[in-house]
């Protein structure tokens, strides 16, 4: 193998490389300074938002970081629910449908937001304003409204934003990463990236209020946000242009039948989509037994009229370096993972990582322009949801917030900014006739 500049080097010797080089090689770092607490003291957190994704966040802060957590308080507007959360969780924090009066009463360091996608800002402002720091689940954001006003609050805040994108550490993302900071394969020219969403998981994001532009910000934000991130991360650079194309080709109008939900629907042995939340007893109380308070049903029917998202969907980001990204997506596909490739000048890495069909294709892949293309195999797996990567970022977050960050894993508001900005973008785009939607007309980085 050749390094950057021309020299030779072991693949083993590369691959085992410190990462004092690394660390010259990032520039868009995270500001985050810390999210520590006082030495001997637990980090007081509240959690507004108690649906599937809260309810995780919370069930890890009491299972692997009550030690460094205080899990001060539960809020959601849905009473039923948080009560039904509280329950699951075996947890004696108090609940509350009220935000602010939660922050009154627990005095809470940091705010955890796990909320429907656009109420996000509601959150994360008035956390602010309220003298919390944030946590927010990805993506930060659903228009570019919500970006200026969150970038202008975080601007005047003392407080700190982390934005939870996950995908970044994944270890074979890490790998990628310091591959590419080092110029392994000399520089990066373009990526390309297929997202794979299987009949069940794709399917899942038309049942609940993902369906809804004005809830999710279409599965280019609500979904595609931490893949942009995750490009964002490994090109090092600020995206400049975006230009899309997306439709509806498989669930909304396109059904032959349709009904309200899969519970009461005459439709359930024709459909492949059909989904029995009564056999979970968590989705049933979460969602089925909280209904009569807000009115939202969990297993809403996927051939719903009012669908206005898209599930097959295509994307090219220009960025600031020179750098082409190129990015699709389907939602209904025997697949379920990603296949993302980057092309250098002096080769190429493959990242495959799907299955479905009694078909695995799990491998990362270096091969330069001259020499043996060889599978990566030292990586460094560990347990927990996402291959380890929910894991490594709560560690981060909770248990490690001042420790040394040479791959800089940290998403500060600047980059969950720049990764909503890209679905924003690229739906914009759609809107537009497939017209070239600019960031910086969007909001200023």
């Amino acid at each position: 193998m050749q390094t950057g500049n021309g020299s030779a080097m072991t693949r083993r010797a590369f691959l085992t490389k410190g990462s004092s080089a690394a660390l010259a090689g990032t520039v868009l770092m995270s500001n985050i300074s810390t999210f520590a607490a006082d030495a001997g003291k637990r980090r007081r957190v509240a959690m507004v938002g108690t649906g599937g994704r809260g309810m995780f966040w919370c069930g890890e802060i009491l299972k692997n970081y009550s030690d460094v957590v205080d899990l001060v308080g539960l809020c959601d507007n849905n009473g039923k629910r948080v009560a039904a959360a509280r329950n699951l969780l075996g947890t004696t924090s108090p609940t509350f449908t009220d935000f602010d009066l939660m922050v009154k009463e627990t005095k809470p360091d940091a705010i955890l937001v796990t909320t429907m996608d656009s109420v996000h800002v509601r959150h994360i402002l008035r956390g602010l304003e309220l003298g919390c720091d944030v946590i927010s689940e990805k993506p930060l954001c659903t228009d570019e409204r919500q970006c200026k006003e969150i970038l202008k609050a975080a601007k005047k805040s003392a407080n700190k934003i982390i934005v939870t994108h996950n995908a970044r550490h994944y270890p074979e993302a890490k790998k990628i990463k310091q591959m590419l900071m080092d110029k392994a394969l000399g520089d990066l020219i373009s990526v390309d990236y297929h997202e794979y969403l299987n009949t069940s998981h794709g399917s899942s994001y038309f049942h609940r209020w993902h369906r809804l532009k004005k809830n999710s910000g279409t599965l280019l934000v609500t979904k595609a946000c931490h893949h942009f991130d995750q490009v964002n991360w490994w090109v090092n650079s600020k995206p400049i242009e975006v230009v899309a194309r997306g439709e509806l080709r498989v669930y909304g109008r396109n059904g032959k039948f349709r009904g309200t939900n899969c519970r009461n629907c005459p439709h359930t042995k024709e459909c492949c989509y059909f989904m029995d939340i009564t056999k979970n007893q968590r989705l049933t109380k979460l969602y089925a037994d909280c209904e009569s308070e807000d009115g939202y049903i969990y297993d809403s029917c996927v051939f719903s009229m009012d669908t206005d998202i898209y599930d097959t969907m295509s994307v090219i980001v220009k960025y600031e370096n020179g750098v082409t990204f190129t990015y699709t997506a389907n939602a209904f596909l025997p697949y379920e993972g990603q296949a993302i490739y980057f092309n250098s000048s002096k080769g190429r890495i493959d990242w495959n990582t799907y299955s479905g069909g009694d078909y695995k294709n799990k491998e990362l892949r270096l091969t330069p322009n001259s020499g043996k293309s060889e599978v990566i195999t030292d990586l460094q797996y560990r347990s927990g949801g996402h291959g380890g990567a929910d894991s490594s970022l709560q560690d981060m977050i909770f248990r490690e917030p001042d420790a040394a960050d040479p791959l800089g894993l940290r998403a500060d508001v600047r980059q969950g900014a720049m990764a909503a900005l890209i679905g924003i973008a690229a739906y914009r785009s759609i809107e537009r006739g497939s017209e070239v939607v600019k960031i910086a007309d969007l909001a200023k980085i």
